[in-house]
């Protein structure tokens, strides 16, 4: 090879090589620059979060001891009301064993008083 090729295949390579040199240096120009707008972003959309999140758990937190209080004033009310019907049912039950007592007391009589006249 002569000294002449070499040379122009030198100049094309540093050519070549400074070319895609300048095309990187541009993508990370560019890469640079948008990770900079993220960063910018993400620090916005912290800023609204913090600022937003506190009266949003508070909202939740009231939300939920509403409910809480509903939950045990549904229990407080389910429990009178099985206390009531068991109240009933043992006035019942006491109504209906003195009735059959009594039932049972006006039928022995009766026939006692028929099986004697036999």
């Amino acid at each position: 090879m002569s000294v002449e090729i070499s040379e122009a295949v030198l100049n094309y390579s540093l050519v070549s090589l400074a070319v895609m040199g300048v095309v990187v240096l541009g993508f990370l120009a560019k890469l640079l620059y948008d990770c900079s707008k993220l960063a910018q972003n993400v620090s916005k959309t912290t800023d609204i979060v913090n600022s937003e999140l506190k009266p949003t758990l508070d909202e939740v937190n009231k939300a939920l001891k509403s409910f809480n209080n509903i939950v045990q004033s549904t229990g407080e009310g389910v429990g009178n009301v099985k206390l009531g019907f068991e109240n009933v049912l043992a006035k019942t039950k006491i109504f209906s064993g003195n009735l059959m007592s009594g039932f049972l007391k006006g039928f022995l009589a009766v026939y006692n008083l028929f099986g004697k006249k036999k």
